[in-house]
């Protein structure tokens, strides 16, 4: 952790507002106040000045409640959005307010899913983000829910948050929320006790997580924070799941909450997005020639192996590719509009070359946008 020189910081509303809405100051501070320092603090790997923190901030509804005269946390998206309008403008505020305390600088940047599934989105996104971290200001990164819609949500900042940390190459993810680490039950109950490390999938066997927080106003609970860490240390990067207020102690390397061991390798930030932040907006039954080629094999997707489509969508769009029986064994990004591939069905690429032109001598999905799900 003390290594870690680029490092994703999530926080969430229960963190940053009050049960009523609106933002508390003081806790905003407090948070601001442990990020400078380890911002500020050098150690023997990471000198003074060379750390850099996203801080992925949740809390944009919570905040517009109270100026909208909302007492909780509206169920409809059009007042959700309407709420976060004014929220957003209220959260980035305060943070800019808070960090000029330290001479620091932040930058908002508010993404969906429709940002980062797509190639030349994601890649902005990257760009924007190494920029302004470039140019020594704090990205504040948060769920553009003005206009997000249930088809294009991230669903939780705690996911988002895993996916930023893929997407910027973080050294680590730190989850600050209201409980200060993993419990192998509710820990309001006698018996139970901290989780301290997660190795593996095995240490969570028979763990029952809860799946609410504390002060209602926000959307995630611990059952999104284990997913988010399971997700980031697939991808290579170590997670620190603890409480805000001991965020200082977390960015210092001090132990704290429940640490996530690695898991995995770093992969290909396109295929992360795709697999855990797209939402596909149609399906292509496989046959099983094609189930194997995409699943056991390294290729791509042609029209030959397609058997059905389902759906409406554009050549961009996320799919699912499913086998006979209908399961989800992959998700890729398709190069036909939905109306398009009938004709192309069960059809070799030199064939609907000769019939319909070149440009029909082409893969359905290609390998390099494919990610598989289930083998």
């Amino acid at each position: 952790m003390t290594q870690a020189r680029r490092v994703v910081v999530k926080v969430g509303s229960s963190s940053l507002t009050t049960a009523g809405g609106g933002l508390d100051a003081d806790r905003v501070d407090a948070l601001v106040d442990a990020l400078a320092k380890a911002l500020g603090a050098g150690t023997a790997e990471v000198p003074a000045g060379e750390k850099e923190i996203v801080l992925v901030s949740s809390g944009a509804i919570a905040a517009g409640l109270a100026p909208l005269g909302l007492d909780r946390r509206p169920r409809d998206l059009a007042r959700q959005q309407a709420a976060a309008s004014v929220g957003q403008g209220l959260l980035v505020a305060r943070y800019t307010a808070s960090f000029a305390r330290y001479g620091r600088r932040v930058g908002q940047v508010l993404l969906t899913t429709d940002d980062t599934s797509r190639r030349a989105h994601y890649r902005n996104a990257r760009r924007t983000l190494d920029q302004l971290l470039a140019m020594g200001a704090v990205p504040v990164v948060n769920e553009n829910d003005t206009v997000a819609t249930d088809e294009i949500r991230f669903g939780d900042n705690d996911r988002l948050a895993a996916l930023v940390a893929h997407l910027v190459r973080a050294d680590l993810l730190v989850l600050l929320s209201d409980v200060d680490g993993l419990y192998d039950g509710d820990p309001s109950r006698p018996g139970t006790s901290r989780i301290a490390e997660v190795r593996g999938p095995e240490d969570l066997e028979g763990v029952s997580i809860g799946s609410a927080g504390k002060a209602g106003v926000g959307t995630g609970g611990m059952v999104t924070k284990v997913e988010a860490a399971r997700i980031a240390a697939a991808a290579g990067i170590p997670v620190v799941l603890t409480s805000a207020s001991q965020a200082t102690d977390a960015l210092r390397g001090r132990p704290t909450g429940t640490f996530f061991h690695r898991t995995g390798r770093r992969s290909a930030d396109r295929l992360l997005w795709l697999a855990h932040a797209s939402t596909p907006r149609g399906a292509l039954t496989l046959d099983d020639g094609a189930v194997r080629a995409v699943v056991e094999g390294t290729g791509s997707l042609l029209p030959a192996g397609i058997a059905g489509v389902e759906g409406e969508f554009s050549a961009g769009d996320p799919v699912e590719l499913r086998d006979p029986t209908g399961r989800a064994v992959a998700r890729g990004l398709v190069t036909y509009d939905a109306g398009e591939i009938p004709q192309l069905l069960g059809r070799s690429t030199r064939d609907l070359a000769r019939d319909l032109g070149p440009g029909y001598e082409r893969e359905v999905v290609h390998r390099d946008d494919l990610v598989v799900l289930h083998r």
